[in-house]
C-alpha cells in the first residue's frame, strides 16, 4: 500500500532528488547543472543585503532579494541583480526568472528590467497577487 508523508526536512530528499533528476535528464541528452548561489551586500563589514537563488537547466532564478529597511533605495537591489546578471552571463544561461507579490517589488523589477510575463491573482487577498518575470541575456 502506497503511504505519502509529509516532510520538511530537504536535506537528504534534495540529494536523492538530484541524483535522479541528473541521471534522467543524462538519459535525454540534458544538463540538469542545479546549485544554488547568493550574493551578499556589505557596507563596512556589516550586512545590509542579500539575493539567493538557484540555476538549473539553462535557467537562472532569483529566490530572495532582501535590503535592510535603513539601506533600501540607495541603489542595493539593482546593485544585487546586476551582480547576477554578470555573473551568468556568456556561460550558456538563457535568462533570469523572479516571481514577487504585488506589495514588495513588481515597480523595482521592471525598472531593473525585468520583462512581466503574467501575474498569478489570489483571490483571496489582492496583495499576494504574484508577479511573474524574465530578463534575457
Amino acid at each position: 500500500m502506497l503511504k505519502i508523508d509529509y516532510a520538511e526536512n530537504f536535506d537528504e530528499i534534495d540529494k536523492i532528488a538530484d541524483e535522479l533528476l541528473s541521471e534522467y535528464d543524462s538519459e535525454n541528452d540534458v544538463e540538469y547543472n542545479f546549485k544554488r548561489f547568493s550574493f551578499v551586500a556589505k557596507e563596512n563589514n556589516q550586512t545590509v543585503g542579500y539575493l539567493t537563488g538557484f540555476r538549473y537547466y539553462s535557467e537562472v532564478t532569483v529566490n530572495n532579494l532582501v535590503v535592510l529597511k535603513n539601506y533600501r533605495g540607495k541603489g542595493i537591489g539593482a546593485a544585487l541583480l546586476k551582480q547576477v546578471e554578470q555573473h551568468f552571463n556568456g556561460k550558456s544561461f538563457n535568462n533570469i526568472n523572479l516571481v514577487t507579490n504585488e506589495f514588495q517589488a513588481p515597480k523595482f523589477y521592471e525598472k531593473c528590467g525585468f520583462k512581466l510575463e503574467f501575474i498569478r491573482k489570489n483571490k483571496q487577498n489582492l496583495k499576494l497577487n504574484k508577479y511573474f518575470f524574465v530578463k534575457y541575456f
